[in-house]
């Protein structure tokens, strides 16, 4: 019993790191498509493509998932694959955005509506929570006793980037920036030696929502069955 149960904890700590790996796997594809459709698949002459295949490099996709991304923004082999934004509200009255990238409107839309039903929550009309996020650039600047890095002195470098303002954690820095700038106050904070742990852009919350003890596993479930949904790129949500 305990090699079997031995496996099983391996097993699960595995199908986790699969399951973590695939939304990264996920929000590069994303990230992928949106540089490509913008500017181009082709990374030489699109600044913002190559950053995100370089994330790509960094996080071991496989270059069919990179070349698939960017067939979807290309429209290579005749697929027309269309992005559309789902809103509603989920448990406790929290907004939820969702950001999907399908071919077939009919199905994606059936499951999203499935994951909100299914757990308490309701589908909304388009714009009825998207005025509650703004589109900002996010990014994480890790800090820790080694680090030790000076509040001001960060906050400092950042606005000097370009950044629209910063809050420290007990983790590091959050860095805002307007979606514009985004790439800009990144490289610089990197050059300047900071350690980027994460960077986005993003949608974020106008006021967030405490979410009670009791429904927090609905929530946490009804945010799970969405975000493994193929179809579905981002989901963004205004709980505390």
């Amino acid at each position: 019993m305990s090699g079997h149960s031995k496996w099983h904890n391996i097993q699960g700590r595995k199908n986790a790191q699969d399951a973590k790996r695939g939304k990264i796997f996920q929000k590069i594809s994303r990230d992928l498509y949106t540089a490509a459709k913008i500017g181009g698949a082709d990374p030489d002459g699109n600044p913002a493509l190559r950053l995100v295949m370089e994330k790509a490099k960094a996080a071991n996709m496989p270059k069919d998932n990179v070349q698939r991304a960017l067939d979807k923004a290309t429209g290579a082999g005749g697929a027309n694959y269309e992005e559309i934004t789902y809103e509603g509200y989920g448990p406790a009255g929290t907004a939820v955005l969702v950001e999907a990238l399908t071919d077939n409107r009919n199905r994606t839309a059936a499951s999203v509506r499935s994951a909100f039903t299914h757990h308490g929550g309701s589908l909304g009309t388009t714009g009825s929570v998207a005025f509650m996020f703004d589109r900002k650039g996010y990014i994480f600047i890790a800090n820790d006793e080694d680090l030790n890095l000076d509040e001001d002195t960060v906050f400092e470098a950042a606005i000097e980037a370009g950044a629209e303002d910063m809050k420290a954690t007990e983790d590091g820095f959050e860095v805002i920036t307007e979606p514009a700038d985004f790439e800009t106050v990144r490289n610089a904070l990197v050059e300047q030696g900071y350690e980027v742990s994460q960077d986005e852009v993003t949608m974020i919350p106008q006021n967030t929502v405490e979410v009670p003890e009791d429904k927090l596993a609905t929530f946490a479930a009804m945010i799970e069955e969405l975000e493994d949904n193929d179809d579905v790129s981002a989901v963004y949500h205004s709980a505390d």
